[in-house]
């Protein structure tokens, strides 16, 4: 393990330089490669005078600490606390070295970045006046959470673990000897490893949840509950044992789903310049967070989850075989989007698939799993506006994905059809999804669930065309459609919320 410690203090004859002293000579004792970097001694200016750091030349020192930093596996930093953060000498030194191209990369459309410091950890040990508990009680930390998650945290480096001393004006001389012993045994420690199993544990947990995309799954819930208060009569929907059996199969099954398309949507999402949190996949395996098989061994314990969850299933609902054969139709459906031989995001039917699943496909479940039968037309009535405004944000998430997906051969609509007529789609779905809705509330049809909806989805539908006729109008076509894609999704919300609560309420 190779190990730098960096002394961010002015004065290296201080308390930080002492602790920085301790700290070397235990982690020397625990047999790690060392080297210090003390910044009183560098010789280079601490302000950034040109508009990029990367205009200013680096003076010998800084190029000397770059490449000390990209030698080192884990980084200790040893400073003060002053006026709740770092001094300006570390402050300067971070200024000047962690530049673009170096420690991250802006995203495309200069939204978004990627950390290029990855797979390296980091420690900070930092002195204060004020007592920690006071510091993280009343102040939060500020000092803390701008150096490990706004600054190493930004450039991938993880975990970093913190500790603090203090009252140091307090301390007196036993005190600050217990403070050395311990930043001796935290050095001392590193023959453990420089990450703790419990840093492991709750990285990959982390990782986990980053990976499942959980910002995606209450739309499900709500297209779900909506096919279930249509299908009871009594609206006794959520005491029903078959109701809440059916979704967690639902939700394994997108578990899945998502699993799979990180896999295989992997060549892909390493080629995305422009990834978001709407588009790019969730890239835990671009970054390394998990590894293939990992994910893999997931998506088997999960689809036996889902297995398990059928059955149990078919012991509750009304009627079994029904129920099974919707829910196998939804779970080709949904696999197939990504998994092989369908594929069916790679043949250009990857936009319509989403729409039919995330539609008819859960409303059709909750349905059936609660006693009604896929032939009444009731659910596909309700389901029609819901796929129709699912169609404008799916076909959009396309769009910054497009280079990434023509590279490896995926045909979604922007693929096929380029950014303007992706956009083109986009507005038209739009336009029918609103009419629709506005056409099933005025006749009554989908049991009234969708009475008054054009007072809200009328506004929405005008402010989402006209942005998408501004993207039309534009002389370039669009990477980064952030906004856009924002406005998009909450579009989708009133398609589900308005029907779950007017039948909820019927």
């Amino acid at each position: 393990m190779k190990v730098l410690v960096i002394l961010g203090h002015p004065r290296a004859d201080s308390l930080c330089g002492a602790l920085a002293d301790a700290f070397a000579e235990g982690a020397r004792a625990a047999g790690v490669q060392l080297c210090r970097l003390d910044l009183a001694s560098l010789d280079f200016d601490l302000h950034v005078h040109l508009p990029s750091p990367n205009d200013q030349p680096l003076e010998a020192d800084l190029c000397r600490a770059r490449e000390l930093i990209l030698w080192a596996d884990h980084l200790v930093f040893v400073y003060p606390t002053w006026w709740g953060t770092m001094p300006a000498l570390l402050k300067g030194f971070l200024d000047r070295l962690l530049a673009p191209g170096f420690a991250f990369r802006t995203c495309e459309g200069g939204i978004g970045y990627q950390g290029l410091l990855g797979g390296r950890s980091a420690q900070i040990i930092t002195t204060m006046d004020t007592p920690p508990l006071i510091h993280r009680l009343l102040y939060r930390q500020p000092g803390r959470h701008a150096m490990a998650r706004a600054t190493l945290g930004f450039c991938g480096i993880r975990p970093v673990r913190a500790l603090a001393f203090g009252s140091v004006r307090s301390a007196d001389a036993p005190r600050r000897r217990a403070w050395l012993a311990r930043a001796y045994r935290q050095g001392r420690q590193l023959a453990r490893g420089r990450v703790t199993p419990a840093e492991r544990l709750t990285d990959k947990a982390g990782a986990w949840l980053r990976a499942l995309r959980l910002q995606f799954y209450p739309m499900t819930w709500v297209a779900y509950a909506v096919g279930a208060l249509a299908a009871a009569a009594d609206g006794r929907v959520f005491g029903n044992p078959a109701f809440w059996i059916g979704y967690l199969g639902l939700f394994l099954l997108e578990v899945a789903t998502v699993l799979v398309n990180e896999v295989v949507d992997l060549g892909s999402d390493r080629r995305n310049r422009f990834f978001s949190t709407f588009t790019g996949g969730s890239r835990v395996l671009v970054e390394g967070r998990l590894g293939r098989r990992e994910v893999e061994a997931g998506i088997v314990l999960v689809l036996l989850g889902f297995c398990a969850t059928t059955v149990w299933l078919l012991g509750v609902v009304p009627a079994a075989l029904p129920a099974l054969a919707v829910l196998g139709a939804l779970a080709v459906l949904a696999l197939g989007y990504t998994a092989p031989p369908l594929m069916f995001s790679y043949r250009g039917l990857g936009e319509i698939d989403v729409a039919l699943t995330h539609s008819i496909g859960v409303m059709l479940c909750g349905f059936v799993f609660l006693g009604g039968s896929w032939r009444d037309p009731l659910p596909w009535l309700l389901s029609l506006p819901l796929l129709l405004a699912i169609l404008p944000s799916i076909t959009l998430s396309g769009i910054p994905d497009r280079e990434a997906d023509a590279a490896v051969g995926k045909r979604t609509l922007a693929v096929r059809l380029g950014p303007r007529g992706a956009l083109g789609v986009a507005l038209l779905c739009t336009l029918l999804s609103a009419a629709t809705a506005v056409a099933w509330g005025l006749a009554g049809l989908g049991a009234g669930a969708f009475a008054g909806i054009g007072w809200v989805v009328v506004p929405h539908a005008a402010w989402l065309a006209w942005r998408l006729i501004c993207r039309l109008r534009a002389e370039r076509s669009p990477a980064r459609i952030d906004g856009l894609m924002a406005v998009s999704l909450g579009y989708v919300l009133w398609f589900g919320l308005w029907p779950l609560f007017r039948l909820a309420g019927a």
